[in-house]
């Protein structure tokens, strides 16, 4: 008798249903496995077989075939040790359960214990989405899957509570849904610990408030690195399909936090700079998602800029550009999304003292120019803020109190960005760096003088058109954070001001 038990599988941010067919004919004593199992799947033949047995239940001693539809698509993972032997149990004759409107998906150990499997998020959207009722999933990531409304989520310890659950004797509760709250994450930095630094710290609050890409510059110790980590402090609360989007990522990549059922606060990667091409943009023989997926909704920080590889910089245009990320490897091809704030701090030269007030450069004028080069043109091009971060005065480091809290500053950015969730209501957009021309026309209107200035700006420094619509797009938030329907030419002025660093610099 041929038994089929529903499971999922997982194909980049996409689930798709499995179906776990089992057929146990007389003949010499096997088991196979077929379907394009990788081998993970395939040891799942021993795990299983341990697992009846301990579990207090006979392996059947014939021909055991199992088929993992649709056969033509690779399967990978241990996600299928569960649902395997389910239906062998009830092929067998060893139990028999109504699963019609169930579906199945855990990794088992050879004690018969059920284990936590990535991506169980997005298949659980998947099976409320082909009707199915309850989905039996790992205690440990149960409360992952119970963010989706809708659908039974049924906690398994182990295969012997599932037995005497469809036997009637235990019942296993239905995991309690869970609502996400707004994010009460204690961080343990804050802006008010920034002595000084008025001018980075109002460019981080335009970009928090916009989304914006930002580059700080400047000697080593002026905190450049002390300011982007205190960035997360002051990001706008995400929305609900925003903490979704996010977690189903880091469910696929398996960095989800333990206990955590969904990510309430804005990812933030700091990947070191020996970090590869691929490390960043995601790779394997099944791509997974990398360093610019899992900052998705949030933000990447590339400290020390100049020391990464040319080709993990320049990887990251097309992403940053388009918002997401498409792998191509012989076994897929896959798209990860990626809208990203990235954020990026380099010293000015090799010895950092380049431009310096009063610290002496010791690098010759090719060493800096040959140093500044490694940031490419069309990179520098996708960066809306170029920040200089200059030496703090002592007068500031000795003063006490004053600073603004992180706290303040947020609700601030909290207030700029719900103007933008109502303009772009319905678009799919969330905040000003990601307009398309056809909204930057319908929603940057500038008065004559703002016209005017912007004119004089592009002619007279030699912007790109990129670096022109990041301007406009830049001015844009600024105009949200007064409070101004129009984009008026002090709101130009601070825009450009925050675009014109790279002339003293890369133009040298």
């Amino acid at each position: 008798m041929v038994v089929t038990i529903k499971s999922m599988g997982l194909f980049g941010m996409d689930a798709y249903e499995v179906n776990v067919e089992t057929d146990i004919t007389r003949g010499l004593s096997s088991f196979d496995i077929v379907g394009l199992p990788d081998t993970s799947i395939k040891e799942a033949r021993d795990r299983v077989k341990a697992a009846v047995r301990n579990s207090g239940f006979e392996f059947p001693m014939r021909k055991v075939i199992v088929n993992l539809a649709p056969a033509d698509v690779k399967k990978s993972g241990s996600l299928y040790d569960l649902p395997i032997l389910m239906s062998i149990l009830l092929s067998s004759g060893s139990m028999n359960a109504e699963i019609g409107d169930s579906a199945f998906i855990g990794e088992l150990s050879l004690s018969g214990e059920t284990r936590p499997v990535n991506g169980l998020l997005p298949m659980a959207i998947e099976a409320k989405k082909k009707g199915i009722k309850r989905f039996f999933v790992p205690k440990d990531n149960a409360h992952e899957a119970a963010v989706v409304e809708g659908i039974e989520i049924m906690p398994v310890r182990t295969v012997a509570e599932l037995v005497m659950h469809f036997r009637g004797r235990k019942p296993i509760e239905p995991a309690e849904r869970i609502m996400p709250g707004p994010d009460d994450m204690a961080y343990p930095v804050d802006f008010s610990d920034v002595k000084g630094q008025s001018t980075a710290k109002r460019a981080l609050e335009i970009a928090a408030c916009g989304g914006h890409n930002v580059l700080f510059i400047g000697s080593p110790g002026t905190g450049k690195s002390m300011l982007a980590k205190r960035l997360p402090t002051i990001l706008p609360d995400m929305t609900f399909d925003e903490m979704i989007e996010a977690t189903k990522i880091h469910s696929i990549a398996g960095t989800l936090p333990k206990g955590s059922s969904l990510l309430t606060h804005r990812p933030f990667r700091s990947p070191h700079h020996t970090v590869s091409a691929a490390g960043l943009s995601g790779g394997g023989a099944i791509p997974h998602p990398g360093e610019i997926s899992l900052a998705h909704n949030g933000v990447l920080f590339l400290d020390e800029l100049p020391e990464f590889s040319r080709g993990a910089m320049e990887i990251l245009r097309q992403p940053i550009e388009d918002g997401q990320v498409t792998i191509s490897r012989v076994n897929a091809t896959l798209t990860y999304p990626c809208s990203v704030m990235l954020v990026t701090a380099m010293n000015p030269c090799p010895c950092g003292y380049f431009g310096h007030p009063t610290k002496k450069c010791t690098c010759s004028k090719q060493v800096v120019s040959k140093y500044l080069a490694k940031i490419s043109g069309p990179l520098l091009d996708r960066l809306d803020l170029h920040v200089e971060v200059p030496p703090v005065e002592f007068t500031a480091l000795q003063s006490s109190g004053g600073e603004e809290s992180s706290a303040e500053i947020k609700e601030r950015v909290n207030k700029a960005r719900s103007i933008q969730n109502e303009r772009f209501r319905g678009t799919g957009v969330n905040c000003n760096a990601r307009m398309t021309p056809a909204m930057q026309n319908e929603y940057c209107i500038m008065d004559d003088s703002a016209g005017e200035v912007i004119k004089r700006s592009f002619e007279k420094l030699g912007f790109s058109a990129r670096a022109y619509g990041r301007i406009v797009r830049v001015a844009r938030t600024i105009a949200d954070m007064d409070g101004s329907e129009l984009i008026r030419r002090e709101h130009i002025f601070e825009a450009v001001q925050f675009r014109s660093l790279d002339r003293k610099y890369w133009n040298n």
